[in-house]
């Protein structure tokens, strides 16, 4: 037993010293401290469980809109389903429209302060110098016999007392009656809905959303999710189905969530045949509403009112945008089961590009979305054009990009198919894997951003898109006011947020797709996750649990460095040995020269710092043969010998300096100009977290050393990235541009 422990004491013994030297980071520990704990409503393998249960809010509403006065009314009966194991005595709803109320948190300030030279628009943000009215207005709350209930209203959040207890499994419906005057977004940059006006023909186009009460999540993990609206961080929603009925101006068009109920009673019997021609095209738009009836609709200003109702089943939001100044597109699109109507509503400002481009770029996100998670399930994917933002919901979205005097530029141009590709895209993350967008952004805009670049990728190769790297400078920017991406969508500065929650988890996805897992095995797994928690409120650790479990790889490395940390990738390659084993009969003299000096009387190797010197020449011993402990059996070594014999050996140490742990890959450039490729996963740091020793055996010399030839992990220094080390930083980066 003495020689068996003695022969692992020799093995382990570097391994205890190196322990010693470094302080004990956990880089490679399990996670679970950090993460919800598996329970019977969502299992360890990322799933739900067999408890698992979900709140269910059916809607009838009924809105008119009054085109003069800019208010929005509507009553609305929800049907509120208690699927949770808990007795209820309160529900919490959301009033989004109360954030633009004067007494409300300051959104201006994160635009920045006051500064010498100050456009009238950002000092409006700042100091709301022009005064506005905003905000909802409850005319009522009643229970089902109409008797009022108790309400107390904390900003964005209205309590409402139940008369009775909802126990578990039971329902309970009430009324409310409402309005608000809707914000002109163009003037105020209040939020991402609101009406924009277009001075030259005296019209707007109402963009909808946030706008009625709606019911907020209560769920295993959280209870209510109620923390206040500030606009940044989104919604989480419950969902349910919804009947909706739209009264505006009789020359309006409405675009919205839904499948439109009475098509016989709103549109023209043109509008009708053409919207019937529509559905058989599956290679190009038809015009239901050409530029020249858009044009002439804008001069009609009736006073006339007509009303369009809707049904969408199974969503957990509902929106919609109004008016007279639409064109619009549609263009059927085939999947396994059923059709869906991909459709874009437009002014003529939008021309030529969104005639062009919109629907174009609404079927290729439903192409590519469904492929890589389950087939896009609603009737319609409707594509509104506004200016400069981005907004998603059920079924539509709101997209900017706009020419000017009918041109665009090849980058705006981009832009725009993005943005629509990107918000289309959203009806997956969180529209149905239902994500709490205000407590964990990332997880809609990190994975939908994630799809939104593979789509560009594949449809729109000639269009940029993120890479690991596009998230360099954010990881290499100032740690003093970083933070990690599990930070809530509130509290991260708006400088960050783009950074933080859209490109850095697209980035980490892409790591974990084309370098650690591989393509094949990770998209089964994303696949796997977006199934299991359709329709559904996932949490991170579902997420992370989920593509661990499909993946059979332990990711918690990962998750800890990359979405806990502010930690960034910095591989350096500090020194490359090159040994070749000398031959037995070899005399000494033949042997390479050592290169010695002297430091402080002592004689110390040089370090080398590049190949010139030629290889160091290293004897091998005979195996001693208590080495073997008791066993019997022995090494050919006179195979190993000449198995080795001309070979090159070289010993490669790398440092972690960032911090993050990543896989390695090294690029071996030999004499002869060929090269080939090592790849060692990111476990060869579990020893040693900050410094790492391999050794390779390579027929061929070596005329240099890569680390991460092809950018794979994001690191933020190349200049010590490779053996012997590039006289300027900058030509190591333009050799890297090169190759990719």
């Amino acid at each position: 037993m003495k020689r068996i422990f003695l022969v692992l004491n020799l093995l382990i013994l570097p391994f205890l010293i190196n322990a010693q030297k470094q302080p004990w980071q956990g880089k490679f520990e399990p996670i679970d401290n950090l993460i919800t704990p598996p329970s019977t409503y969502r299992t360890a393998s990322g799933a739900p469980g067999r408890d698992y249960w979900q709140q269910r809010a059916d809607y009838n509403i009924k809105a008119s809109l009054d085109e003069k006065t800019k208010v929005l009314s509507g009553e609305e009966t929800i049907t509120y389903y208690n699927n949770s194991p808990d007795e209820l005595t309160y529900v919490w709803m959301q009033l989004e429209q109360n954030v633009n109320k004067k007494e409300g948190e300051s959104f201006g300030d994160a635009f920045g302060g006051v500064r010498d030279s100050i456009s009238s628009l950002n000092m409006q943000y700042l100091t709301r110098a022009i005064e506005f009215p905003a905000g909802h207005t409850i005319k009522y709350v009643k229970n089902a016999s109409g008797k009022d209930l108790k309400t107390l209203v904390n900003q964005t959040m209205m309590k409402v007392f139940l008369d009775t207890p909802l126990k578990s499994g039971e329902t309970t419906q009430f009324q409310i009656s409402w309005s608000y005057p809707i914000t002109d977004r163009s003037m105020f940059m209040l939020s991402r809905e609101g009406y924009e006006y277009f001075p030259k023909d005296n019209n707007a186009v109402f963009l909808i959303a946030h706008w009625f009460p709606r019911m907020c999540v209560y769920n295993d993990t959280e209870g209510w999710q109620n923390k206040q609206f500030r606009r940044l961080g989104e919604f989480a929603l419950e969902f349910g189905n919804y009947n909706v009925e739209i009264t505006v101006p009789e020359d309006h068009v409405v675009a919205s969530t839904g499948s439109l109920q009475n098509e016989d009673q709103v549109l023209s019997k043109q509008q009708r045949k053409r919207l019937d021609e529509a559905k058989k095209s599956f290679d190009a738009p038809v015009l239901i509403i050409t530029p020249e009836e858009a044009l002439k609709n804008e001069q009609s200003k009736s006073s006339k009112m007509k009303t369009w109702k809707f049904k969408a089943e199974n969503v957990r939001d509902f929106a919609w945008a109004t008016s007279r100044k639409f064109i619009w597109d549609a263009q059927a699109h085939q999947f396994s089961d059923h059709v869906t109507m991909a459709m874009s509503f437009y002014p003529n400002e939008g021309l030529p590009v969104w005639e062009e481009e919109s629907t174009k770029a609404v079927v290729a996100a439903l192409e590519v979305y469904s492929e890589a998670t389950f087939e896009y399930p609603y009737p319609v994917a409707i594509s509104v054009n506004t200016s400069n933002i981005g907004m998603e919901f059920p079924m539509i979205s709101f997209n900017g990009g706009r020419p000017k005097n009918g041109k665009i530029s090849d980058m705006a141009k981009a832009g725009m198919i993005g943005t629509i590709i990107h918000e289309v895209g959203h009806n997956w993350f969180p529209m149905i894997v239902s994500s709490d967008e205000r407590q964990w952004m990332w997880m809609d805009e990190g994975l939908n951003t994630f799809l939104h670049q593979r789509t560009v990728a594949e449809k729109y190769p000639q269009f940029s898109h993120t890479t690991p790297k596009s998230i360099v400078p954010f990881m290499n920017g100032n740690q003093d006011i970083m933070r990690p991406i599990m930070t809530s969508s509130d509290n991260e500065l708006l400088t960050q947020f783009g950074a933080n929650f859209y490109q850095k988890p697209t980035v980490g996805l892409q790591i974990l797709r084309n370098s650690v897992i591989g393509k094949e095995l990770f998209d089964q797994a994303f696949k796997e996750y977006a199934n299991r928690w359709k329709y559904k409120h996932p949490n991170p650790a579902d997420l992370f649990r989920t593509l661990e479990d499909a993946t059979a790889t332990d990711l918690d490395w990962f998750w800890r460095g990359w979405f806990f940390t502010t930690d960034k990738t910095d591989m350096e390659l500090s020194q490359v040995k090159w040994f070749r084993v000398e031959e037995k009969d070899q005399n000494i003299e033949d042997q390479q020269k050592k290169t010695k000096i002297q430091v402080e009387g002592q004689d110390t190797k040089t370090v080398a710092t590049d190949f010139s010197g030629g290889p160091e020449m290293i004897t091998m011993t005979e195996t001693p043969d208590n080495n073997y402990g008791g066993f019997l059996s022995r090494l050919d070594e006179t195979q190993i010998r000449n198995n080795l014999s001309g070979k090159n050996i070289y010993e490669v140490t790398i440092k972690n300096v960032g911090g993050l742990v990543m896989p390695v890959t090294i690029e071996w450039q030999y004499t002869d100009g060929s090269s080939e490729t090592d790849r060692l996963p990111a476990e060869v740091w579990r020893y040693n977290e900050y410094e790492i020793t391999k050794t390779f055996v390579k027929d061929k010399e070596v005329k240099q050393v890569i680390l991460d030839p092809n950018f794979e992990f994001a690191d933020v220094e190349t200049a010590n990235n490779s053996f012997p080390k590039t006289e300027e930083a900058s030509q190591f980066d333009k050799f890297k541009e090169k190759k990719n």
